[in-house]
Parts: structure tokens; C-alpha cells; sequence
């Protein structure tokens, strides 16, 4: 990836201007998910020892517990369909190339789930590609977007929980992309504005209701879905919003390193976050938000650091170019000209 002279106009390496906010709002949702991520990682093979939840743990049920995961798939649906189109002028099978992707997406998920952390989420997102993904870019978007209001809303009925809400996010980042939402998506403050107040205005008395539930209470799967999708969008929305102000500046320099560099920071922030264990020690669920908000703070610091020098002399992370080079079958540039 290469930055030209103006702001806001980086560009892809196959050509395509990048839309600044979308590496804001993933940046921001890796930021989030490393957050809720930090004790299940070090909670493999532990015997989990449930005591009084505390005020910040109750917080964090309500604030980031599965808020961000929501966005990440979104914009999985989102990315995908960006792909399609890029593809659709440069390669005689398209789709034979999103295969190919989708596969080795799961093979790095796979290596990342029995190496690492069970808790994986690259492995599901591959199969639910290869399910749901891919055979929907032979339907009109109409019934993309129809398919993923019905699988959005039978999720929650159903209270399948996160995971069933998967296959219908994928395919709303697909309709919003296929009907020209995301080329928009920087255009307007009203409509992320306007937006944002309704989800606000929903989220507010699920939120409420879930302060008051515990985790075995009848439906509290559906509470956790509806509110981590109802916040989700609250969040996004307020991203675009601020976007639209003099914090543009700030918010791309702070997230957008971390997005451009999804997949090398999420695997990698699986190693560190085990090593910060180790140097603990003890069980998880003993450590106090304040420290898993520091052991954050460091990783994600870190990565910062990390993604924005390696950004300023590569086009693309090293596990991005790698992705890439599988994708297309050919090796992509990597030093930036």
C-alpha cells in the first residue's frame, strides 16, 4: 500500500483508493477485540474460579464483551465484495481467486486455533466465506441484502448467539459495498448522525435490561447479541461522525496503522498476549480490569509502533502481503516506490 501527496488518498496496491475510514473503524475494532480477547487467551486449560463480578468486570460486559466482533465482520463482508469487484477487472475467474483466499484463510486460522488459541475467529470466518460468502455473489443484491436481514433477525429469535449472527453480517458488509453505501461512507454527517441516535436509542434499554440479567438467565444470549449489534453500530457511527471533524487527523493516525494491519496484529497479538500471562502468572479471572486495560495498552502501543514504521517503507504488513501473494498467485510488490 502507498500513500500519494494528499490527504485521505491512500491507495491499494491493485489500484484502488482505500477509503480511510473503513482502516479507522477496523483499527478501532482490533483495539476492542484484543480488549475482550486478554483473558480468554490466558484461560486455556485453566479451571476458571467464578467470583463476585465487580463493577469494572460488570463495565466491560456491558461496553466491550462482544461489541466488537460485530464490526470485524461487517467489515469482512465489506472487504470481500471490494476484492470481488477488483478482481472482476483483472482476473478471468474472480471468484476462483476469492476460493483461493477464503482456503488460505482458513489454513493460517487453523494453525492459529491448535497452535495458539481454540478461541479463533479466522477459522470461522473461512468456512462461513466458503458457505455463504462465495455463493452469494451469484445473487442480485436485492435478495444479498434480504438473506441478511432474515439470518440477522433469526439469529437473535432464535438466540443463537455471536457466532449465528456471522453468515448475516457478512452478507450486509457485501449489500452495503454492492449498493455503493461504502464508496459514501465519508460523504455524509448527517446520516451517521441520525443513524447513530436510533441505534443509541435502542441500545439504551437492552443495555439497561442486561445490567440487571446474569449469564444463565433465560435469553441472555439474545441481550448479549442485540446489544453487542445495537453498540456496535453506535460505535461505528460515532467513528464516521468524528471523522468528519478536526479529529481526522488524530483518529487516522491512531487506528489506521492497526487496521491496514488487521491480520498480522490479531495473530500476533495472540503471542503477546499469552506472554504477558506467562510474566503474571496466575489465574485470569484474578487479574483486575486496570490490568488487563495496561497489558492493552502495552500490546496495542506496540503494535502501533510497529504497523506505522513498517507501514512508511511496505505497501502492505507482512502477513497481508503474504495473503495477497496466495490471493493472486503472484508476488506483489512490497517496498513502497
Amino acid at each position: 500500500m502507498r500513500h500519494d501527496d494528499r490527504e485521505g488518498t491512500a491507495t491499494a496496491s491493485h489500484g484502488r483508493p482505500r477509503i480511510a475510514a473503513l482502516d479507522v473503524v477496523r483499527g478501532f475494532a482490533l483495539c476492542g477485540i484484543l480488549l475482550a480477547n486478554i483473558q480468554p487467551i490466558n484461560a486455556v486449560g485453566v479451571i476458571a474460579v467464578k467470583g463476585p463480578e465487580t463493577t469494572g468486570a460488570a463495565w466491560m460486559g456491558l461496553l466491550v464483551e462482544q461489541r466488537f466482533f460485530p464490526i470485524f465482520s461487517l467489515l469482512f463482508g465489506v472487504g470481500f465484495s471490494l476484492l470481488l469487484d477488483s478482481a472482476a477487472d483483472r482476473a478471468a475467474r474472480p471468484r476462483l481467486l476469492l476460493l483461493r483466499r477464503l482456503l488460505v484463510l482458513l489454513a493460517i486460522g487453523l494453525v492459529h486455533m491448535f497452535v495458539l488459541w481454540r478461541g479463533d475467529i479466522l477459522t470461522i470466518y473461512a468456512v462461513v466465506g466458503l458457505l455463504v460468502l462465495l455463493p452469494s455473489t451469484w445473487l442480485p443484491r436485492w435478495a444479498v441484502a434480504g438473506l441478511a436481514a432474515a439470518l440477522i433477525a433469526t439469529s437473535l429469535i432464535l438466540g443463537g448467539g455471536f457466532f449465528a449472527l456471522v453468515p448475516g453480517l457478512f452478507l450486509l458488509g457485501s449489500a452495503l459495498t454492492r449498493y455503493g453505501v461504502i464508496d459514501r461512507i465519508e460523504r455524509s454527517t448527517r446520516v451517521p448522525v441520525v443513524l447513530g441516535l436510533v441505534l443509541a436509542a435502542g441500545a439504551a434499554p437492552v443495555l439497561w435490561w442486561q445490567a440487571g440479567s446474569r449469564s444463565g438467565d433465560p435469553g441472555f444470549s439474545v441481550l448479549m447479541a442485540g446489544a453487542g449489534l445495537l453498540l456496535a453500530g453506535v460505535y461505528v457511527c460515532a467513528l464516521l461522525v468524528l471523522l468528519r471533524t478536526p479529529l481526522r487527523p488524530a483518529l487516522r493516525t491512531v487506528f489506521a496503522p492497526l487496521g491496514r494491519m488487521a491480520l498480522t496484529n490479531y495473530l500476533t497479538a495472540t503471542l503477546l498476549a499469552l506472554a504477558a500471562g506467562h510474566l503474571l502468572g496466575g489465574p485470569p479471572e484474578s487479574w483486575s480490569v486496570t490490568t488487563v486495560l495496561l497489558i492493552a495498552a502495552v500490546i496495542l502501543t506496540a503494535q502501533w509502533l510497529w504497523s506505522t514504521l513498517w507501514l512508511r517503507r511496505f505497501r502492505q504488513g507482512p502477513l497481508e502481503w503474504l495473503w495477497r501473494w496466495a490471493t493472486w498467485a503472484r508476488r506483489p510488490p512490497m517496498r513502497v516506490p
